[in-house]
């Protein structure tokens, strides 16, 4: 089903002007808060009352939009422990109480909906699934978790699955979702050159490994209807030599828009190359927006509505690519954690906070991923009505996140 509305407040915007999407929802103002693993569900996927005051406290700092962080379409297969889970209706009232706690403060909702496949970090003693049997670029990675290809079955089991996720999303109250394309994760493996090399229908040409993606997006529009936000994070590049590349992604932007989606979010990277977090060593990621070239690209083809996420922190280079025209909405990640006002910061007119340091050990997969965990302590702060405060060192850094894991892997339901 496609979306045949193709409304927008204007080409040329300021921060605090609001932005009505195709499908008629309309967003207070152009500062998005883009979706962070959060971790905050309870050992059997269910969302607790700390992601609900998480999201109020953002939602109170002025937000216009919020997007969550991963909700897992299947509960076997995770992308770290404690992911909120919707594959039944069996948490649907804490999942509504999710999206009042954002309503309530004047924020739209969307969550973030995704199948980790080949990078699934549980079950620990079970093989991921993944398009192929191609195992992660990675030391011991590429030995111990090698996925086991998904059969044709088992893939449209999985944009059933995409559906019904989206279905409970909007039953819930969330005003549409954001299928997760991007970062390594399922469909974006399913894009990769070098994660797919399957030889079917769902690989083997671009038009081929872009057909799950293009699959479950339809299924998720007939699952929502066309009054609902339909969003899908994608990946401008995956900064890999033989990954999936600027051109192609360029297409698949193409096609989405010809499927009626509401708002493409622009990203980049995965496990291996984390240009989303700043660790591409490829010149096409920028200091201060690290994927603004592709945005301008694709806006020369498309009138499709662009919200560019990645380095983002100064607050006249966000009004000078909104007026512009480049993108519809400024996305962010990393200063929520530090500061959950800072929309309300941009909007008077005040660049983000220069991020604090982040322990390093010079191993740019291992880097990023203490990046996470640093923010992860971060949310259970402001969830607990706690200023933000950095950690210290790495041995602090690693003593806050890593018992709290271990835990939660061995008791993950």
């Amino acid at each position: 089903m496609k979306n045949t509305n193709t409304k927008l407040t204007s080409a040329a915007a300021t921060l605090d002007q609001s932005l009505t999407l195709p499908c008629g929802l309309t967003i207070a103002n152009r500062i998005a808060k883009s979706g962070m693993s959060e971790q905050l569900a309870n050992r059997h996927g269910s969302p607790t009352p700390e992601i609900e005051q998480l999201y109020a406290a953002w939602a109170r700092g002025g937000a216009g939009l919020l997007i969550t962080g991963n909700v897992m379409v299947d509960g076997r297969a995770f992308v770290e422990p404690r992911n909120a889970v919707l594959e039944s209706d069996r948490f649907l009232s804490a999942y509504k109480l999710w999206a009042k706690a954002a309503h309530a403060h004047g924020s739209a909702i969307i969550m973030q909906i995704n199948h980790p496949g080949r990078v699934a970090v549980l079950p620990l003693l079970k093989k991921p699934l993944g398009p192929s049997a191609v195992g992660l670029d990675l030391p011991a990675m590429n030995i111990v978790r090698i996925p086991r290809a998904i059969t044709e079955v088992e893939i449209h089991e999985q944009i059933a699955r995409y559906a019904t996720t989206a279905a409970l999303a909007v039953q819930a109250g969330f005003d549409g979702v954001q299928v997760h394309a991007a970062h390594g994760y399922l469909l974006s493996q399913f894009l990769s050159p070098l994660a797919n090399v399957r030889t079917d229908a769902w690989g083997g040409s671009p038009e081929k490994r872009r057909r799950f993606l293009i699959e479950v997006v339809r299924a998720v529009r007939t699952a929502i209807g066309p009054n609902k936000a339909l969003s899908v994070k994608l990946n401008s590049a995956d900064f890999q030599k033989g990954g999936l590349s600027q051109e192609e992604s360029l297409e698949i932007a193409l096609a989405l828009e010809a499927e009626g989606i509401d708002l493409l979010e622009i990203s980049g990277g995965n496990y291996e190359s984390p240009a989303q977090l700043g660790f591409a060593s490829s010149k096409q990621a920028g200091r201060d927006a690290y994927f603004l070239s592709y945005a301008e690209a694709l806006r020369r083809r498309s009138k499709l509505p662009l919200m560019l996420t990645g380095g983002l922190r100064n607050v006249e280079l966000m009004q000078r690519i909104l007026a512009e025209g480049v993108v519809e909405m400024i996305g962010m990640a990393r200063p929520f954690a530090m500061q959950p006002d800072v929309a309300k910061r941009l909007l008077a007119g005040e660049s983000a906070a220069e991020p604090p340091a982040i322990p390093r050990v010079g191993y740019k997969p291992v880097d990023a991923y203490l990046q996470l965990a640093w923010h992860a302590a971060q949310f259970r702060s402001i969830a607990a009505a706690r200023d933000p405060k950095p950690l210290g060192g790495l041995l602090r850094t690693v003593l806050a996140f890593a018992p709290r894991m271990g835990f939660n892997i061995v008791t993950q339901n």
